[in-house]
């Protein structure tokens, strides 16, 4: 999507482009404290947490980030966009900008990327910065389809003008509808506009591809019991996108992880509910206990 952001845009007050290279990223940052890091899932962008942000800024200082080639992220090198690079590339944009994150919240993919994160990123303390997991997809693909889709991606992604192609006949009401239903998720048509905005650029979806394309799990999958972050994941039964197990069975892997799960919500829960979300967010944050957080 080109750049500046419309004036319409959510939050699109608390928007800047940093040129930290390869990408020129766009932030939105908001509120004062402790910097929490907020990354978004494939596809997605900042617009997901536009709920969150303001109910997050009372207590801290929030800077949510379009990941490379999404949103208004602009694409500086087509080749990183895999999870270690991005991880890389998300690393070196704290560094220069003096980010010391307490926490990182990342949804669905954004989740991998927190993870990963969390072993090289500190807190202004010193400290490992904990992680708040949304729907995380930390799983890998099972039997033939970890064979076909990373596949396809890349073949998509190889193409010219596929990603123009899949925005020309994705980017209808109803295929925006029949795609948002399959994350079990139910938005109002504001919500609903903005993901049809997205489908819509070509640019976004290029960047999307790509990501899926050079994504793998497999070493941060491997590294799960080793990983000291504090971790809260936050889940919606009704997901379709990734199943709720996913979750659970990286958290029963962990040393400091817990799951707090939301029966009638789907993958885009955080958007569903926002206001939930940031209450337990807030409350894990602030509870260093070793209780836990219970289930709602």
């Amino acid at each position: 999507m080109r750049w500046p952001p419309p004036s319409d845009w959510p939050n699109v007050s608390l928007s800047r482009q940093i040129h930290a290279p390869p990408h020129r990223w766009h932030v939105q940052e908001t509120g004062a404290g402790p910097c929490l890091l907020m990354l978004h899932g494939a596809g997605g962008s900042v617009h997901s947490f536009r709920d969150m942000l303001g109910a997050l800024a009372a207590h801290y200082r929030v800077i949510a980030i379009d990941l490379p080639g999404q949103g208004f992220t602009r694409l500086g090198a087509r080749h990183r966009c895999g999870l270690d690079p991005m991880a890389q590339d998300i690393e070196k944009l704290c560094q220069q900008e003096g980010w010391q994150p307490r926490a990182i919240i990342g949804h669905s993919a954004g989740s991998a990327l927190a993870l990963k994160l969390s072993q090289t990123l500190r807190t202004a303390e010193g400290e490992v910065p904990q992680v708040v997991g949304i729907n995380p997809a930390l799983d890998t693909f099972d039997g033939i389809a970890g064979v076909l889709f990373p596949a396809i991606a890349k073949m998509l992604a190889a193409i010219p003008f596929s990603a123009s192609v899949f925005s020309a006949t994705s980017a209808t009401p109803s295929r925006i509808e029949t795609l948002l239903r399959g994350t079990g998720s139910v938005l109002d048509a504001g919500g609903r506009a903005l993901y049809q905005r997205l489908v819509a650029d070509r640019d976004h979806v290029d960047g999307t591809l790509l990501m899926m394309s050079q994504w793998s799990l497999d070493a941060l999958v491997r590294s799960l019991p080793a990983l000291e972050t504090r971790t809260l994941f936050i889940i919606g039964l009704r997901d379709g996108a990734v199943p709720p197990r996913v979750a659970r069975d990286a958290a029963s892997r962990m040393a400091d992880a817990r799951v707090i799960e939301f029966p009638d919500h789907g993958h885009l829960v955080h958007e569903e509910v926002a206001d939930d979300i940031a209450r337990h967010v807030s409350a894990f944050l602030g509870d260093r206990s070793s209780e836990g957080t219970q289930p709602r």
